[in-house]
Parts: C-alpha cells; structure tokens; sequence
C-alpha cells in the first residue's frame, strides 16, 4: 500500500496547489500562535482537521503525549502532504518534491552475506512492518534508512550489514540472545522502571529512540469516544491483535489491565480487530496510527471509523536492541546513537522523516 504515491495523490502533489508558481515550498515549520491547537493548525494549513495527528507524530519529541502540551511561540515541523502547506519557513523545494511524486519506488536490494560479514556489526531487522522496515518500500522504510544513514555516519572501524530475517520472533531468541546477530531493529520499549522483569527489561539494552509513533484508539462513528482522561475508558472494551504488546495499557502507573480498568479483547489480525468494532463486539481499536490508518483504507472503512477525540493512547519510540549478555553490547548501541546524532545534527534524519512521511500520509 504504502510503495507508490497514489495517481490522486501524485497528482495532487505535481498539479492543484504546487502548480502555484507564486509559491516555491511545501511543509515547513509553523510557529504556534495565540489560541492555537493542533486539529486548528491541522484544518488552517491542511484544511483537514483530522491531520492533527500527522503534526504530532512529526513533533511528538517537542510536544510529549497529550496533543495540548504546545505553546505560543514553539516551533512545529509540517510535513508536506498532498502539496500542503506551502510557503512556510524552511520548507522542501516543489521541484524536488514533484521529483520524488512521480519516482518509481525501488525495492531495496541486499547484498548477500558471507564469511567476511562475520567481522561487521551485524543489525537484524524484518518485512512486512510498514511503514518502518520492509524491503518493498522506497529504502527499506522509514527506519530502515535511517539506520542505514547512522551507520555510514558513523563509519565503524569493522563495518557493518543489515541482515533481514522475516520471523520476527526469532529475533530476540535465539538470534540476538546468542549473538548470532550484533544489534536489531525497531523494537517498543516498555515501561522498566514500572515492570523491570518483563522479557525487554529483563534482557535488552535500548538505544535513544529513533522515532515516536502514535499509538491511537480508533473508534466507531456511530459510537464515538473521546479519550479526554482514564474515566474515559472505564468497562471499555478495547481490542489488540494477537501478539502486538498490550504492555502500553499498564504503562506509567495507569494499571488498565492489572486494575480491570478495560476489557482487554484479543483478535487474530488488525483487520478482526477493525470488523469486531464495526459490528460492536469491542469499543475501540488500539493500534500504532500507520497500521491503523493503512487497515482501515484497505478496508473502505473511512465512513464508519474514525480517531478517538482527544488524546493518543499512548506515544512509543522505536529503537535499535541488544542482548544484555552481549560482551561489546553498549559500544555497539554507542556506535549507533553517535551516527543518529550526527545525522540529526547535519539535516539528514529530517530529510528522511520529511520525504517518507509526506509519501505515506499522500497514501492515507
């Protein structure tokens, strides 16, 4: 879904607002003003109220959790989507972005590994988690190259390679925890300070986070709930599919689960998950807000679902992994986060952001 801009939004990035020679960029940063909120900025620049939440996931690191904690005078980077907003401060050149529009997407090619890559760092990741890693995407998807960029950045003295292994999981156990691989990605972290002994905490060290995603309630049109406070959600039943962590309901001292706050429903795929709430089985979706927004378009279910109002459910970083019984454990993960710094520092991680996320919301 996510490999190719579709022809209504290509389209919409080379003609409509673009063609305006009078302007010369799209996206940008926007400095928030009296009496702004983000579903304000979202309708005054994307003329979508419901593009609040492309803000925050493209400023979750400046605004934290609750989509309120923006202030007068902060500054928030706006990515481009469907040719708007234009003529903001800093903003990607049309040219470039009408460039990028029409590209075909080339599916990553790896080199194949041999008895020289043994002396590398080697990172594990896998397919198939959108918009984040998969070899069909433009450079293996958003982390996918951002990891590829930190560690040119970083040069390490043996080298490095990125192995692709499509059972994720088998990535902690055995291929990490023995070290047949070095260092894997992406991964959430859960709440250790609350719950230290769960498997993550337990046995893996994080690196900084690479990037926040949204972790969002989805909801019925017909039964809306808005996710102000936790009473919101009390004897709610919320759905999750099979093995996607349900650690976030406990996080930070909120104890849905461990308290019987919530009802926790478990189906076997997003998509049960997403038929469930139409037929009023569960009263909300929880998912991360990429999965979400791409199962509800593949299931023309823009009509009956929509986001919650209010707040994201929760705000989750993805990060790269090691084994704690890994010898050379935190150098790896400090040769890592030296390229990611150097590559927020010289422009090159929000290029990557700006340019996957103005093709990925161009999907929605």
């Amino acid at each position: 879904m996510l490999k190719h801009l579709s022809v209504l939004a290509a389209s919409a990035l080379v003609a409509g607002t673009l063609s305006a020679s009078a302007q010369e960029t799209c996206g940008g940063i926007y400095t928030v003003g009296r009496g702004d909120s983000l579903s304000l900025i979202a309708d005054k620049l994307y003329k979508n109220v419901g593009q609040w939440t492309s803000i925050h996931s493209n400023n979750s690191d400046k605004i934290g959790g609750n989509p309120n904690n923006i202030r007068v005078g902060m500054k928030l980077r706006m990515a481009c989507i469907n040719g708007l907003p234009t003529g903001l401060e800093g903003g990607t050149p049309i040219e470039a972005i009408k460039a990028a529009a029409v590209a075909p997407a080339a599916p990553l090619v790896v080199a194949p590994g041999n008895a020289e890559t043994r002396k590398k760092i080697n990172i594990l990741t896998g397919d198939d988690f959108a918009p984040f890693t998969d070899r069909g995407l433009p450079k293996g998807g958003i982390l996918a190259e951002v990891v590829e960029e930190a560690m040119k950045a970083a040069n390490p003295k043996e080298g490095y390679a990125i192995h692709w292994v499509n059972d994720w999981s088998a990535h902690h156990e055995p291929l990490l925890s023995n070290a047949l691989l070095d260092i894997g990605f992406p991964w959430f972290k859960p709440d250790c300070d609350a719950d230290p002994e769960t498997y993550r905490c337990a046995n893996l060290n994080f690196s900084d986070s690479m990037f926040e995603v949204l972790m969002l309630l989805f909801v019925d049109k017909s039964r809306p709930i808005a996710f102000v406070s936790d009473a919101d959600l009390v004897g709610k039943t919320l759905c999750r599919p099979k093995g996607y962590s349900t650690y976030i309901f406990d996080q930070h001292g909120r104890n849905w689960l461990k308290n019987n706050h919530i009802n926790l429903h478990i189906e076997p795929s997003p998509a049960d998950c997403f038929d469930a709430l139409v037929e009023g089985t569960v009263d909300g979706v929880v998912l991360n807000e990429f999965t979400g927004r791409k199962k509800i378009k593949e299931m023309n279910l823009s009509d009956k679902v929509e986001v919650a109002k209010g707040q994201p459910i929760s705000v989750d970083g993805n990060h790269m992994v090691v084994h704690k019984s890994h010898p050379n454990g935190p150098e790896l993960l400090a040769e890592f986060e030296k390229g990611l710094a150097m590559i927020k520092e010289n422009g090159t991680y929000q290029r990557i952001i700006d340019e996957h996320m103005s093709r990925i919301w161009a999907e929605f």
